[in-house]
């Protein structure tokens, strides 16, 4: 079974977070680390704090715009606190 993953990242540099998705987590935050992100190269170290699967990429794309609202930052403020 193939999963699409919605991911929150850290940076240790501004402490703010990264919200995306993508179908191979791994690779993807490699990518983060690497410098290979435009939006995240200056952010760098990102620590992968949160992730979800879900089971296909329309709920991983709704679910990546959820956690961008203020209700979503809230959730995720809770979750990692």
């Amino acid at each position: 079974m193939k999963f699409f993953y919605t991911y929150v990242l850290k940076s240790e540099k501004d402490g703010n977070l990264y919200i995306g998705y993508t179908k191979n987590l791994k690779n993807r935050f490699e990518e983060h680390n690497s410098g290979l992100v435009k939006s995240t190269k200056d952010r760098r170290p990102m620590d992968l704090v949160y992730y979800e699967a879900c089971l296909n990429e329309k709920d991983a794309i709704a679910r990546e715009k959820q956690l961008k609202t203020g209700f979503g930052r809230a959730y995720l403020k809770r979750r990692l606190s």
